[in-house]
């Protein structure tokens, strides 16, 4: 799930500066996927790919004996039934052992770091956070043949245009010689290296750092760390700015105001009775800020920043960005969450989730279709419904809520 929110971030980026080739074969809803009809493709490919300017030599390298890969269709198209709870995803990705070998990477590579930082303006602890979040520091980049992944990806019409746009792109990477065929693996999607770029995004974005004329992002730290900081200063990364803080909130806050998205300066916060987690007061700044709480109103709360959302755009998901900023806080030796987590906190499935909107349509809070998804209407029901029955208003979708409504519409 974590691999396709990042490959939805990317193929957003990819529309900004790549122009996609159009497949002829079948409609999505008429495709049945066959080697025959793999290899009637490729040949149409390789000609489009020729006429894009990769030459004979890597067209007949890269194409030697491949074939239709079944596993990463099945797991293009595998939807997650279950949702993982914040806490179950955070303890997983920010653990102690990931904690301690990021001190020993951060420490180890200070010198080098110091330098991507001055070139780019992003701190060494969070190119270093990604380095452990993408790959867990190098030590798993993937083992899937990135040519046979994206040529399967690329032959099913359903995202065709993305995926033959990377084919294209990864093409390109072997015919500038800088990485070898043999060495070019990675994840079913196609993300490649120790900070795992798409193939278009390499070509953007990825830097020879060790200046030796290529640029190897499963071998050369330099070139993995300087081509993290290009692409994070790419996106906008504020060089002054941090990523944000935990926070807590006072008694009876108003929790319709953390929803991620209403903006207010540091000092309108402050006057909200909002504090730093240890308690301290919130600096008596201008600085815009957004409130967002991680889980339930037991959980951790956060003022994010505008590097916040610059995290976001490498990966679209608020727990991955919330990890990652975690995780470089933790690398200088700052403090753990403050909160932790609940014995009753579960993950739901997504018939739980259906089962939620369900029961608030049928208590006359409208959600609309019960589609598994809690989106901002199904929360803005459960904030109306929590006002009524006096609980804290977080709209958060949970098995404790889902229990509160069964018993509720139980009474009726």
């Amino acid at each position: 799930m974590l691999k396709m929110k990042r490959l939805i971030t990317q193929l957003l980026t990819a529309l900004l500066f790549t122009t996609f080739i159009v497949s002829s074969h079948a409609k999505t809803s008429d495709f049945t996927p066959s080697e025959t009809g793999f290899k009637e493709w490729l040949g149409d490919f390789k000609k489009q790919a020729r006429n894009k300017g990769i030459s004979q030599k890597t067209l007949d390298s890269a194409f030697k004996n491949i074939r239709l890969n079944k596993k990463v269709l099945q797991s293009d198209k595998k939807q997650p039934e279950f949702t993982k709870t914040f806490f179950d995803y955070f303890n997983r990705a920010v653990s102690d052992t990931r904690v301690k070998n990021g001190l020993k990477g951060y420490a180890e590579n200070k010198e080098l770091l110091d330098k991507v930082t001055k070139k780019y303006g992003v701190p060494g602890r969070f190119l270093v956070a990604f380095w452990g979040m993408e790959t867990n520091y190098g030590s798993y980049t993937g083992n899937i043949p990135i040519i046979e992944s994206l040529a399967t990806l690329a032959y099913d019409p359903r995202r065709s245009k993305f995926f033959t746009t990377q084919l294209l792109s990864a093409l390109t990477i072997l015919d500038k010689g800088h990485v070898s065929l043999k060495q070019m693996k990675g994840s079913w999607a196609g993300a490649m290296g120790q900070c795992q770029f798409m193939p278009s995004n390499y070509l953007q974005y990825a830097v020879d750092g060790d200046g030796d004329g290529k640029i190897n992002l499963w071998d050369s730290l330099p070139d993995v760390f300087y081509s993290a900081g290009n692409f994070l200063n790419q996106l906008g990364w504020q060089k002054e700015e941090n990523w944000g803080r935990e926070v807590t909130l006072p008694k009876g806050f108003n929790y319709a105001l953390a929803d991620n998205k209403t903006q207010r300066s540091l000092v309108e916060w402050r006057k909200l009775g909002i504090t730093l987690a240890d308690g301290r007061a919130l600096p008596n700044e201008d600085m815009k800020a957004k409130l967002l709480l991680a889980s339930d109103y037991r959980g951790p709360a956060f003022l994010v920043y505008k590097n916040f959302n610059v995290i976001k755009r490498w990966n679209n998901s608020d727990k991955y960005a919330i990890a990652v900023s975690h995780l470089a806080d933790r690398i200088v030796k700052r403090p753990p969450l403050s909160k932790q987590q609940p014995k009753d906190d579960k993950g739901m499935s997504l018939a739980q989730i259906k089962e939620i909107q369900t029961t608030l349509n049928q208590l006359g809070y409208d959600v609309g279709k019960p589609d598994g998804i809690a989106g901002s209407k199904t929360r803005k029901a459960l904030r109306v419904f929590q006002v009524k029955h006096k609980l804290p208003a977080d709209g958060f979708a949970s098995v404790r809520m889902l229990n509160f409504l069964k018993e509720t519409i139980a009474k009726k």
